[in-house]
């Protein structure tokens, strides 16, 4: 059973790269065009927009693994910023049960693991450390 599961890691560590990207981009797109069911897009000139624009962009890179590991460092920090100012600051709760914080302590952790450790060679990064190494 080790031994599958070690053989699964490539394709989970990029399958992971790709959906929780894709989840997140979606949530720029949602805040910059109104995607997806949201009502207004926010005032690119706002926090709220400053973090569309970074989930929008950052996302997309994480998806498509070019340069996704300093845009997952990005994202993490993002997210562990929104998690203690609209979270904790904003609910006057620490914990994440009583401040609603799951998703973005989650995303600030898996995107650290992703800026951490790499988000699977089946991404255009990967592809041009192949070429690097080729020539």
């Amino acid at each position: 059973m080790n031994k599958f599961l070690s053989d699964l890691e490539p394709l989970a560590r990029n399958a992971m790269r790709i959906m929780v990207g894709l989840l997140y981009w979606a949530h720029g797109g949602q805040k910059l065009f109104g995607w997806f069911g949201w009502e207004n897009p926010v005032a690119l000139m706002s926090r709220f927009g400053a973090a569309a624009i970074i989930e929008f962009v950052a996302g997309l890179l994480v998806i498509i693994g070019f340069q996704h590991r300093p845009a997952a460092f990005i994202i993490s920090g993002e997210m562990a910023v929104t998690y203690w100012w609209m979270h904790v600051i904003g609910r006057g709760e620490l914990w994440w049960w009583a401040n609603r914080g799951e998703i973005p302590a989650v995303y600030a952790f898996v995107f650290l693991f992703i800026a951490a450790s790499g988000g699977g060679n089946f991404s255009v990064d990967g592809w041009l450390e192949k070429r690097r190494s080729a020539a």
